[in-house]
């Protein structure tokens, strides 16, 4: 009687294997353009050369990658209907300019990449509602300047990357409300110490020596924080008051995004695709396309699996 045992625990293991590969398995959304992990929640767009952000990307996404691609600008709707985001990855994009309102809807979101982009300034409130961001990356940009009070409401935020960019000052108090700022990085910044709307973030870094990479003058190799009012007397006119982007004269969505471009599939199709079910579009089971070595392995477990049930027969038929 042992034989039908271990064969009926072949049989439980396999099958339970088969499952587990079945549920692991990368799938395909948008017709195969991106990748995802159903049990994790995340979607993997990244390094697809993609130009516009595919569409019908699940609105139960946690997690979404789009780094490494040809982005050069995004719908001010993008991601109103991913409110359940967590970590958004943009870097490494040809991105010049950010849409008002474009992360409205993300109140999850805890770590923004737009780092490696071409962004050359920001919109007033573009990061208002982002009041559980805990990370934002910026470095290694173009901008030229910060919009007055583009991080007061980030009050949980403990990184913050800014070096690689164009920024000569910042606006006064920028930083007064980042109270968690663990970490911020500043450096290689053509900052201007003969202007006296240097002065705010000199005193901050002096007073903040622990949060902080360090930063120097572009016309000299002196610290910032070492800057004195006598350094900089000269009252230069801040170009952080004339290069934001006011959210009140922003470009219709209609000239800014262009529908021609986007992804889009059918949605019978993709329903299908994927096996989604009415009414909330959600897929019951992972029923995607998986990659050559996991439909080898599917293959194979499924060979094992039928040895193991006629196995079980052959001895039963014995008994």
């Amino acid at each position: 009687m042992m034989g039908p045992v271990l064969a009926a625990c072949l049989l439980i293991i396999l099958s339970t294997a088969w499952i587990s590969q079945a549920n692991e398995a990368l799938c395909k959304k948008d017709g195969g353009v991106c990748s995802c992990n159903n049990n994790k929640n995340s979607v993997d767009c990244s390094s697809k050369r993609l130009t516009a952000i595919p569409s019908n990307i699940p609105v139960d996404t946690t997690q979404l990658r789009l780094h490494q691609n040809s982005l050069s600008k995004l719908s001010p709707t993008a991601f109103h209907s991913l409110s359940k985001l967590t970590l958004l990855s943009l870097q490494g994009n040809k991105l010049q300019t950010l849409p008002a309102g474009v992360f409205d809807e993300l109140k999850n979101l805890e770590t923004l990449w737009i780092q490696q982009n071409q962004l050359q300034s920001l919109p007033i409130g573009v990061f208002d509602q982002l009041v559980n961001l805990n990370k934002l990356y910026l470095h290694e940009n173009k901008l030229k300047s910060l919009p007055p009070g583009v991080f007061d409401h980030l009050t949980k935020l403990t990184i913050l990357g800014l070096r690689n960019n164009q920024l000569r000052s910042v606006p006064n108090r920028a930083f007064d409300s980042l109270s968690s700022l663990s970490d911020i990085t500043l450096n290689d910044n053509p900052w201007d110490c003969s202007c006296n709307d240097i002065l705010y973030l000199a005193k901050w870094l002096a007073t903040n020596l622990e949060r902080h990479a360090g930063a120097n003058c572009d016309q000299s190799s002196k610290a910032v924080l070492d800057i004195t009012e006598k350094d900089a007397a000269s009252d230069c006119v801040s170009p952080n008051t004339t290069t934001a982007i006011p959210t009140s004269t922003t470009t219709p969505a209609s000239v800014i995004y262009d529908d021609i471009h986007e992804i889009k599939v059918p949605q019978e199709n993709f329903q299908k695709f994927l096996g989604y079910q009415e009414p909330d579009h959600l897929p019951t089971q992972p029923q995607c396309l998986m990659s050559i070595s996991g439909y080898l392995g599917l293959m194979m477990s499924l060979m094992l699996t039928s040895a193991a049930i006629l196995y079980v027969f052959h001895f039963l038929k014995k008994a």
